[in-house]
């Protein structure tokens, strides 16, 4: 099979109408556990914890979360899924570029990866 410039964007395509989709799909799944779970909770806003931890550490947490069925842990999928969307549209744009030969775009595209990497790996603990 070749790879086409058309493929690429039917790929891209793909990828951001299903990766809406299974936002949507698994957020309400975790809204609804979240809610079922704690119903009759009372909410205190009068502390909140920070934590400092690696993006490795509470990646762990929320999938472990997701493991013993926490609301909020499938919640948090949703939102990662939801960031990741872009970015691999972003990568898929890459390839795209990559196969065009187009120098500009490849080292535009490779800048805006670079800084979203670097500000998710230095936005968490360091």
């Amino acid at each position: 099979m070749t790879v086409t410039d058309d493929t690429i964007k039917k790929l891209v395509g793909n990828v951001l109408k299903y990766g809406v989709r299974t936002v949507l799909f698994i957020g309400i799944l975790g809204g609804l556990v979240y809610l079922f779970n704690h119903a009759n909770d009372t909410v205190d806003y009068s502390h909140f914890e920070e934590k400092e931890e690696s993006i490795f550490a509470v990646i762990g947490d929320i999938f472990r979360g997701v493991k013993q069925m926490n609301g909020s842990s499938i919640i948090y999928v949703a939102i990662i899924i939801l960031f990741l969307t872009p970015f691999v549209r972003l990568l898929l744009s890459l390839v795209s570029f990559i196969l065009e030969k187009d120098k500009l775009y490849v080292g535009i595209t490779l800048l805006v990866l670079c800084i979203i990497c670097l500000s998710v790996y230095f936005g968490f603990g360091h």
